[in-house]
């Protein structure tokens, strides 16, 4: 144990490993407060509320993210070298986000119509303007942690969760006598919008002062063209993957039932909770590699192990142990929902080799390859998705992901090899005297 104690010290020291522990201990905390949250919804709220609550939070993180999530990738690249454009950088990204979810939650609302029944509690002024400030605010709330993570601050994500969590549960509490048919999508706005006051103070108002302060005042911080190249590649295919995040369940949420869908929610929201902590590593790579690009190469193969490390572990849990897992919810859970956990568990596999050179891409500024990769993988989850959902039902969702995630990897070994065993100098590691250790 105290071999294991001193490990863990000296991997704090660095900021890869400080920052990837940091947004995996986010999701540890987000998964084990969020299944406390969906078993007091079970609790307290009947089946159809329940699958309607996920439903509807889902529709909000879907439109939220389609530019907040397009940006993550082009913050960690280029907040750590900001300089004095990173206030500039950084209100941008959440004009730009509150935006266009905005204009697309719109457009939601006024077709609502052809989205099934389950939506139709949106009807109405009051609930969709509801709706549409929820986007907004959760665009914002998704980029605040980026932010944070590519200013080299990622331990503050964490404790930001935590609370938010706590508070998320006790209004659910609170509003299942008062508000039984809308108490959750409620129970989950009003705190994110509530927290993103402290957290703005603690970005403007503390670090980014730091972080312009610690720049290097000679060197000239990348320009609002440099960006909009890298997003131009970046972003489509951060689109795309969006689609696997948040189109899929919206898909599904209108060919099957309010308890069905909720039922099926539960499996892909603790398999996707798995996932998360793959990508977690690959974003604090990003940041790193943006810091320093001679040691990309060492920073991927440390990234990959201590992933590695990590996610097999859980993945084995979740393999072997879904059914008395998700039986914590209810028998109808486990019996829908075991195979599904299993397949997406499974995909993770694959998924940390793909996010670790998507990474790497990122820190390279390689848009291109980005593009390609990540619109490929989408297009091959959706459409095996769809191929396979009148055989599968929703387990059509972990077949697809994992097929497509496994030859994703395949196709693209042989150049995440490359970046492994060649530094930014372009000589091996081994010729430069470094293992790789960590």
């Amino acid at each position: 144990m105290s071999r294991v104690w001193a490990r863990v010290v000296t991997d704090l020291r660095n900021p890869l490993f400080r920052q990837g522990y940091a947004l995996m201990a986010n999701t540890v905390i987000t998964g084990v407060l969020g299944m406390g949250y969906w078993l007091l919804a079970a609790h307290f709220y009947t089946p159809e509320e329940f699958g309607r609550g996920q439903a509807v939070i889902t529709a909000m993180r879907l439109f939220a993210s389609l530019t907040a999530l397009g940006f993550v990738g082009a913050l960690a690249r280029f907040l750590p070298i900001a300089g004095r454009r990173t206030p500039e950088l950084i209100l941008r990204g959440y004009g730009l986000a509150a935006a266009t979810g905005g204009v697309a939650a719109v457009g939601f609302l006024l077709t609502l119509p052809l989205w099934g029944k389950t939506y139709s509690v949106l009807a109405g002024f009051g609930p969709g303007l509801f709706f549409l400030g929820s986007v907004v605010v959760w665009a914002v709330f998704t980029l605040q942690d980026v932010v944070l993570t590519g200013l080299r601050r990622a331990p503050f994500v964490p404790l930001n969760n935590l609370v938010f969590g706590l508070v998320k549960m006790g209004l659910l509490v609170a509003l299942a006598g008062a508000l039984p048919s809308g108490g959750i999508f409620v129970s989950w706005v009003i705190p994110t919008a509530l927290a993103l006051i402290p957290v703005q103070w603690l970005i403007f108002g503390v670090v980014v002062r730091r972080h312009v302060r610690e720049s290097d005042p000679v060197k000239e911080p990348p320009r609002l063209r440099e960006v909009g190249r890298f997003l131009a590649g970046d972003f489509p295919g951060t689109l795309s993957i969006l689609a696997i995040v948040y189109l899929v369940p919206v898909v599904v949420a209108t060919q099957v039932g309010e308890a069905t869908f909720g039922r099926f929610s539960m499996a892909h929201t603790l398999a996707s909770m798995i996932e998360l902590l793959a990508m977690n590593m690959a974003v604090s790579l990003t940041v790193e590699g943006s810091f320093d690009r001679a040691a990309l190469a060492e920073n991927c193969r440390r990234a990959l192990r201590r992933a590695f490390m990590i996610v097999v572990p859980i993945i084995t849990v979740a393999v072997l142990g879904a059914p008395l897992i998700l039986r914590i919810f209810g028998s109808e859970f486990a019996e829908e929902g075991t195979l599904l956990l299993r397949l997406m568990a499974l995909a993770v596999l694959p998924r940390v080799l793909i996010e670790v050179y998507l990474s790497a891409l990122r820190a390279q500024s390689q848009a291109r390859t980005l593009a390609i990769v990540q619109i490929g993988l989408a297009v091959l989850v959706l459409v095996s998705t769809l191929l396979l959902f009148p055989y599968f039902g929703v387990n059509a969702v972990g077949y697809g992901l994992l097929v497509s995630e496994v030859l994703v990897a395949l196709v693209i070994f042989g150049n995440l090899r490359k970046i492994l065993k060649v530094d930014e100098t372009g000589r091996s590691p081994v010729t430069q005297g470094s293992s790789g250790a960590a």
